[in-house]
């Protein structure tokens, strides 16, 4: 069966500054049936129309005029049951290693994380088509050193694109901007009280009958995968 992920970060920047508030490191991923993704395109296009919300979907720009829009993509999302589903990986900054387990290479070790999000999730016998949000990277193969690693991981699975998209050409990485904006606003505490975006991640923790936190393997809805970078026995 062929796949389409579309993937999103938040505060990758954590890897090689300090002066962040936040601490907390998410990717992620957004994972449907390939041959579901017109209709699924066209749905959020017809939520747009319905709300009067034009640009693009994203985390940063839930308000209080666009929060029954956005509410209504988090209950569009869970609708889908497992026909739509999500990942996150979180990383916690002042766990990350980057001398002695990435080069010291925050570019290295950010890529590393983004294969630990994605591999666990493709299994045997399956196509996955990857879709990575646009960003500038020192060495321009890292996308393609990805593929090439989870194509060796993988090898009764079919990993034949990792492709960087611009978030303004794809509806789809948008909701993978939201929801991995949710994740990490919730995981960095950076939403007041009652604000529009605070009543967003309530509306989720709504349907998943609990707090946004870590999740067992097993999830495969709404699944956060909080690395642990400590060693020993997990």
């Amino acid at each position: 069966m062929d796949f389409d992920v579309y993937c999103d970060e938040s505060h990758p920047d954590l890897l090689i500054s300090q002066k962040s508030s936040a601490r907390f490191i998410v990717i992620g991923s957004l994972w449907l049936k390939r041959d579901s993704r017109k209709n699924f395109k066209n749905e959020v296009d017809e939520f747009k129309k319905q709300y009067l919300v034009g640009g693009e979907i994203k985390w940063g720009k839930v308000s209080p005029s666009r929060l029954e829009f956005y509410k209504r993509l988090i209950s569009w999302f869970f609708d889908k049951e497992h026909n739509l589903r999500f990942r996150a990986i979180v990383i916690d900054r002042e766990k990350v290693n980057l001398l002695t387990y990435h080069d010291n290479d925050q570019e290295l070790g950010f890529y590393k994380f983004y294969y630990q999000l994605l591999h666990h999730w493709i299994t045997d016998f399956n196509c996955y088509h990857i879709f990575c949000d646009f960003k500038v990277n020192r060495k321009k193969d890292r996308l393609q050193t990805l593929k090439e690693c989870l194509g060796n991981s993988n090898l009764s699975s079919s990993v034949p694109i990792v492709q960087a998209v611009r978030a303004s050409e794809s509806v789809l990485i948008q909701m993978a901007d939201l929801l991995t904006g949710l994740v990490s606003a919730k995981y960095n505490h950076s939403c007041l009280s009652g604000s529009p975006k605070d009543m967003l991640i309530q509306k989720c923790e709504g349907y998943l009958e609990k707090p946004i936190s870590a999740t067992g393997a097993q999830e495969n809805k709404f699944n956060v995968f909080e690395i642990n970078l400590k060693g020993g026995w997990q």
